[in-house]
């Protein structure tokens, strides 16, 4: 920057926080080399044909960037997602759903467009659809949830679901998109996974292991319970609880373990086994799982929760006394 003229230094300044094609680089005065420099030393990056400051984050750069290279678009499904925090998870292979940059526009002449950086979505839009985000227009936080949706298998689109749920959305605004998109493709998928959201559901996992009772025919939980020692209520909330079965689930991430020393890991460890104790001295059975079983066994966890409520159908003596856990403020906009 510091060999650049005032001028051209100046007149740069003014346009960088927004995506500028080579030829207007050019035409406020730098030179091809100047411009290879600025990349070089990350004053300018460059994405999708344009170029923007070094100093914006990288990921809403790219952004920025695929919507000024897609004139009336803008910014939805994963990277929408992504951009406001909404949770999204995918099994579809190893890539990450929101690696490409999602663009949403009205329909026109040109098709659908699919590319391993770019995938742009031709779909009305409504002033309800839009909203204005650091400079950027995206899909609202409702029309994102409902597109994801779409897109998804039922059980990663529930993830998605839950998480919005459990921030600003109304389960109505999600209705109101649903009743716009009235045969789009995907909608019946859509619909059903609005239909099964619960905000209740505090993880991924979670809300992905719902789906698997609901496809293996497992009764419906209670989400988020506390039980009665018989002289207060314990701290800990259990993810499911079947009462008739005397059965707990937990929905167990291995990131809870997770800790940057192994005395912190171990303490850790202890913890969770004290739970544990806790809840089975209340004469409940207990079914810990993770994602490999919902994910890659889950006819196996459907027997393993059936072999626990046949066990807990055993036991004998009243059902430990217990209320649904209050419940938590819900998550902020981003």
């Amino acid at each position: 920057m510091e060999r650049l003229s005032a001028g051209v230094r100046a007149a740069l300044v003014r346009r960088w926080s927004r995506p500028m094609q080579h030829a207007e680089l050019l035409a406020i005065g730098l030179q091809k080399f100047e411009i290879e420099r600025l990349v070089r030393r990350s004053h300018l990056q460059h994405a999708h044909g344009r170029y923007v400051a070094g100093a914006v984050d990288r990921r809403l750069a790219v952004a920025a960037c695929a919507q000024a290279a897609h004139p009336r678009s803008v910014i939805s499904h994963f990277t929408a997602a992504e951009l406001v925090g909404l949770r999204t998870w995918s099994d579809r292979d190893s890539r990450s759903a929101a690696e490409p940059m999602w663009l949403s526009c009205e329909p026109g002449p040109r098709r659908n467009l699919k590319r391993p950086d770019v995938v742009l979505r031709r779909a009305g839009l409504t002033e309800a659809d839009l909203e204005l985000r650091r400079g950027l227009w995206l899909t609202s936080v409702p029309r994102t949830t409902v597109d994801i949706a779409r897109e998804l298998p039922l059980p990663e689109a529930v993830v998605t679901v839950d998480h919005a749920l459990a921030g600003p959305v109304l389960r109505d605004d999600l209705d109101a998109v649903l009743a716009r998109q009235y045969r789009w493709p995907g909608i019946v998928n859509a619909r059903r996974a609005v239909a099964l959201a619960d905000r209740l559901s505090e993880s991924a996992l979670e809300s992905f292991a719902r789906i698997v009772f609901v496809e293996g025919d497992l009764p419906t939980p209670i989400l988020q319970a506390q039980f009665w020692d018989g002289a207060r209520w314990l701290t800990e909330r259990v993810d499911f609880w079947w009462p008739h079965f005397r059965t707990v689930g937990e929905a167990d991430g291995l990131e809870k373990f997770e800790a940057p020393t192994a005395t912190e890991r171990r303490a850790r460890l202890r913890r969770s086994f004290e739970r544990d104790q806790r809840l089975a001295d209340r004469g409940l059975e207990l079914v810990h799982f993770g994602w490999e079983d919902a994910v890659l066994r889950p006819a196996e966890l459907i027997r393993r929760f059936h072999a626990a409520f046949a066990r807990g159908s055993r036991r004998t003596g009243p059902t430990p006394a217990w209320r649904p856990a209050p419940t938590r403020p819900a998550r902020p906009a981003a």
